[in-house]
C-alpha cells in the first residue's frame, strides 16, 4: 500500500538527537535527505554504546534517511542546498538558531525558491528569549523544566538522577505533528510555514501537570483544593503526590515488582474478590473514584504480604482475569522478555554495519501501528555522504560530469 507520507521530500540539517524528527517522518514514508558537512554529523561518535564503531544514537535517530555531504562554506554548496529546497516540501534545521542563515540560507531565500516550503527550526531554547544563544545539551532542558531534580550521593556531591530524557526525545514528536499540519495547509493553499520549536519548551509543556498544579496551589485553599477522595488534602502535584498511596502503589512480588492501580471502587472490589479477601473490601470500600486509601498502613501491610506470594507474571494474569489494573514493573533489561513488549515491539534486528534496518544494533521499531497495513522496515542509518551522487542525479538531474566538477571545486564531501 502507499506509504502515509509518500511523495513528501524532507531536507534535514541536524546535529545529534534532534535528528529523530526526520527519522519519524522517514518511517512514515517521507524521503528524508540528511545534508551533512564534510565528514558528517559527529553524532556517530557521541555517547554510548558504540556498535560496529558507530554510536547507537546515530544508528537510531538517522535510520531511514539518505545522506548528502555539502560544504556550505562554498558558494556552490549553498547553491546546491537552495536547489534542493526548491524540490523539497520540508526543511528541518535542528541546530542552534540561525545556523543555516549564517551560511546565507535564510528562510527568505528558501521561500524565493519554494513559497510553500515548511521550515521547522528545532533548537535548545528557541528563536526568542534571553537564553536563545546559550549552548546546551539535552539534559539541561529537563533540569530547567523541573523534570530531573538533582540527587546527592553519600559524600554529599550532587549528581544527575536516573530519568527518562524528555526534551530531546519528545520534541521530535511535536515537530512531526507540526510539520504534518503545516504540510496539509501548504498543499491546500500554497502557504508555507516557519515552525520555531524549542526542546526546553517541550520539556516544560510535558511537565505541565506539576507546573500548572503548583501554580494552582498558589491560589487560596478555599478556591483550589486537593483530591476529594482524600478529604481535599493538597497533595504535591505529579508523581511525588503518590507517596502514601496504598491502592495505587508498587508492591514487591515474589520475583520483582508490580503496580496496583485499584483506585476505582469497582477495580478494588474485583481485586479483593480475586485474592479471596472480601473482608478487605468490606473494611475499606473507599470512594467510587480516585481513592488511593492514602496513609492506610494497616491495609498496605496486608497488601504487601499478599503480593509477595506470586510472581509478577502471575499477578498480571490475575489482574487480567479479574478486571483489575495490575502492571509489571520493568527495567530497561527485563522489558525485552515481557510478552506485551514482544507482541507489540518486535526488534529491528542488528545485521551489521551497512546492512538494512537495525544495522549495527537491535532497535525498537516505530510504535505507530496501522490496521491491515504495516510500516516498511527503515533502511539503516547512512554513512556520511553515502547518497550524495544518487540524490544529485535523481533530485537535481545532475550528470556525472557536473557532479565531478562540484567535487573538484570542494562543494561535496568525499566520494560515496
Amino acid at each position: 500500500m502507499t506509504e502515509l507520507l509518500a511523495g513528501v521530500r524532507v531536507l534535514e540539517s541536524s546535529l545529534l538527537e534532534p535528528g529523530a524528527l526526520g527519522m519519524l517522518l522517514a518511517e512514515l514514508g517521507a524521503d528524508v535527505i540528511k545534508v551533512e558537512p564534510p565528514g558528517g554529523d559527529y553524532v556517530r561518535t557521541m555517547a554510548w554504546p558504540i556498535i560496529d564503531g558507530v554510536s547507537l544514537l546515530h544508528w537510531h535517530v538517522n535510520r531511514g534517511k539518505r545522506s548528502v555531504e555539502l560544504d556550505l562554506r562554498t558558494d556552490d554548496g549553498v547553491a546546491l542546498y537552495l536547489d534542493l529546497v526548491g524540490r523539497s516540501d520540508v526543511v528541518i534545521e535542528a541546530m542552534r538558531p540561525g545556523a543555516l542563515a549564517r551560511r546565507g540560507i535564510t528562510v527568505e531565500r528558501m521561500r524565493e525558491r519554494n513559497p510553500a516550503v515548511v521550515v521547522c527550526s528545532v533548537s535548545g531554547w528557541g528563536m526568542t528569549g534571553p537564553y536563545r544563544d546559550i549552548p546546551a545539551h539535552g539534559l539541561g532542558f529537563d533540569t530547567w523544566a523541573g523534570l530531573a531534580p538533582p540527587a546527592t550521593d553519600d559524600e554529599g556531591f550532587a549528581y544527575l538522577p536516573e530519568h527518562t530524557t524528555v526534551g530531546v526525545r519528545v520534541t521530535p514528536v511535536w515537530g512531526a505533528l507540526a510539520v504534518c499540519a503545516a504540510l496539509l495547509r501548504a498543499r491546500a493553499s500554497g502557504q508555507g510555514a516557519h515552525i520555531d520549536l524549542a526542546q526546553s519548551d517541550v520539556a516544560a509543556a510535558t511537565n505541565w501537570f506539576r507546573i500548572e498544579g503548583s501554580r494552582a496551589y498558589q491560589r487560596p485553599a478555599d478556591e483550589v483544593t486537593g483530591n476529594p477522595a482524600d478529604g481535599g488534602e493538597r497533595r504535591d502535584p505529579g508523581i511525588s503526590g503518590m507517596a502514601g498511596s496504598v491502592r495505587y502503589q508498587c508492591y514487591r512480588s515474589s520475583d520483582g515488582h508490580v503496580l496496583l492501580m485499584a483506585s476505582e471502587r469497582e477495580f478494588w472490589r474485583n481485586f479483593c474478590a480475586a485474592v479471596g479477601r472480601d473482608d478487605l473490601f468490606a473494611a475499606n470500600p473507599g470512594s467510587h473514584h480516585a481513592d488511593h486509601a492514602r496513609g492506610n498502613r494497616a491495609l498496605q501491610r496486608e497488601l504487601r504480604a499478599i503480593f509477595a506470594t506470586r510472581s509478577t507474571a502471575e499477578w498480571v494474569r490475575v489482574g487480567a482475569a479479574a478486571n483489575c489494573p495490575i502492571a509489571a514493573v520493568n527495567d530497561a533489561t527485563s522489558i525485552a522478555a515481557d510478552p506485551q513488549f514482544q507482541a507489540r515491539l518486535p526488534w529491528l534486528p542488528a545485521a551489521g554495519a551497512g546492512a538494512g534496518a537495525g544495522a549495527g544494533a537491535d532497535m525498537i521499531p516505530n510504535p505507530i501501528k496501522l490496521v491491515d497495513e504495516s510500516l516498511p522496515p527503515p533502511a539503516a542509518a547512512p554513512t556520511p555522504g553515502q547518497h550524495t551522487d544518487e540524490v544529485l542525479r535523481s533530485v537535481l538531474g545532475l550528470d556525472d560530469t557536473r557532479i565531478a566538477e562540484l567535487r573538484r571545486a570542494g562543494a561535496l564531501g568525499a566520494p560515496a
